[in-house]
């Protein structure tokens, strides 16, 4: 039951990250200069670090969190049983 708990928890912290980096993106592309939203979608770090500089401090914090979630669960999962 608890590796359930951890693939699921891995699962959904991976699909926030995802989701809120594409946010971000797309954010990004609706503001000057543009070329930043195609940077930011393919270099994951420049994502939180021009989405908060930009004022989208939500969508930042939502990436930010599930990143250490995911990690976490990770390392959870890859100690085993």
């Amino acid at each position: 039951m608890k590796d359930i708990v951890i693939v699921a928890l891995l699962v959904v912290a991976f699909a926030l990250v995802i989701t809120t980096h594409v946010a971000i993106a797309l954010g990004l592309a609706k503001r000057q200069p543009r070329w930043r939203a195609a940077v930011a979608l393919v270099v994951p770090p420049f994502a939180p670090y021009w989405g908060w500089q930009e004022r989208m401090r939500t969508r930042v914090a939502l990436w930010v969190f599930g990143l250490v979630v995911y990690v976490v669960m990770l390392a959870l999962a890859s100690r085993g049983s």
